[in-house]
């Protein structure tokens, strides 16, 4: 057709895509995905990681790390690791340079009946005037401490410095929800609490403590940021796209395309608005994350709602162009809170009828 460029591979990669097999029968219940059956039940399964409970990073982080190079098999901590602060830093126009990086977020810590809970930060509602007021009075108590501290986004904070040592923080996403007692940063090395981490989160919780703009936001009913989540420690390293064109609007994700020589962009809204404008050799990897909040929340029916909005935005698109020969390959990583699945199909798969693959057999960490 005139002004459709030919995809010869298209990643989607889908945070939160996958439940588990408890949830899942919820989660499916009187969905109509018609063209993402088929796809999954034509499709090569290339890899499935099942993960575990107490895993600190998040499925999808570990994979983009993995596939960026960014971790290796020979890391200390392949299996959990994700050190993606520095690429995080890189992405909103910081410079990281060869220092060790990790992120702080400011957060919402619920007092529940003998524990505190982590609120899913994007549910704040967090304004940047409000950010940059909080970073104002948070930063004399982080400058105490001897650390370096880069700001170029409000609500996306980076220290470095050796006071902080070798420390393993939770993905905020990753705690949300949960007693947070096991998920505070420790030594990477020992396993112990961080005392200087400690040290600084309790002098930040004073200093935010009755702040203007939190009994303000209480004023309005909204929870009140309290305090502050530490992630994603590491140090910015050569890395390598297995992806020529690299879309998505996570810092983590675009962090690494940029440090891999690869300029990233905002990713379309279909597959209709992809190909329009993608073209030449090499993979597009295009991140869509429509799921994570009502996954977080066990919103169900809404989670069910964004995957109706992408059946008919890509799914059955992309079913169409691999049947056409518009598209070359079409490979799926559907990640959930512990493990993930990556499946690849081609035309010549979607000719191959005996394959029945029962979507559910997915939904298993």
């Amino acid at each position: 057709m005139p002004g459709i460029m030919p995809v010869h591979h298209l990643h989607l990669l889908l945070p939160f895509a996958l439940p588990s097999a408890a949830d899942a029968a919820i989660a499916l219940h009187g969905l109509e995905s018609a063209a993402l059956d088929k796809l999954l039940a034509r499709a090569t399964l290339e890899e499935r990681v099942i993960g575990e409970d107490f895993q600190r990073t998040l499925p999808h982080e570990r994979w983009i790390a993995r596939r960026f190079q960014a971790v290796t098999p020979a890391d200390r901590r392949y299996a959990d690791d994700a050190p993606l602060a520095p690429f995080m830093l890189l992405a909103d126009g910081g410079t990281p340079g060869d220092a060790s990086w990790a992120c702080i977020e400011p957060v919402h810590v619920r007092i529940a009946h003998d524990h505190l809970v982590l609120i899913d930060p994007d549910t704040l509602g967090v304004h940047t005037e409000e950010a940059r007021a909080l970073l104002q009075t948070a930063r004399p108590a982080i400058e105490d401490l001897g650390v370096t501290l880069q700001a170029p986004t409000p609500l996306r904070w980076y220290v470095s410095g050796d006071a902080l040592g070798a420390l393993a923080g939770a993905s905020p996403l990753r705690a949300t929800g949960r007693n947070i007692e096991i998920w505070l940063p420790h030594e990477a090395r020992t396993g112990e609490r961080s005392r200087a981490w400690m040290k600084l989160q309790n002098e930040v919780q004073m200093a935010w403590f009755e702040h203007p703009l939190n009994l303000e936001r209480e004023s309005r009913g909204l929870p009140a940021i309290n305090s502050i989540w530490l992630h994603g420690q590491g140090t910015l390293r050569p890395v390598q796209s297995p992806f020529a064109r690299v879309m998505s609007d996570a810092a983590a994700t675009r962090g690494l395309a940029l440090a891999s020589g690869v300029q990233p962009s905002m990713p379309p809204e279909s597959f209709d608005a992809l190909v329009k404008n993608d073209g030449g050799e090499g993979a597009t990897l295009v991140e869509l994350n429509p799921f994570s909040a009502p996954f977080i929340e066990q919103d169900w029916a809404r989670w069910n709602g964004a995957l109706e909005s992408l059946e008919s935005a890509w799914f059955a698109p992309a079913l169409q162009a691999l049947s056409d020969g518009a598209l070359g390959r079409l490979s799926l990583t559907l990640c959930g809170d512990t493990g993930s699945v990556t499946l690849s199909v081609t035309r010549a798969d979607l000719r191959k009828f005996w394959r029945r693959r029962p979507v559910a057999a997915l939904f298993i960490e």
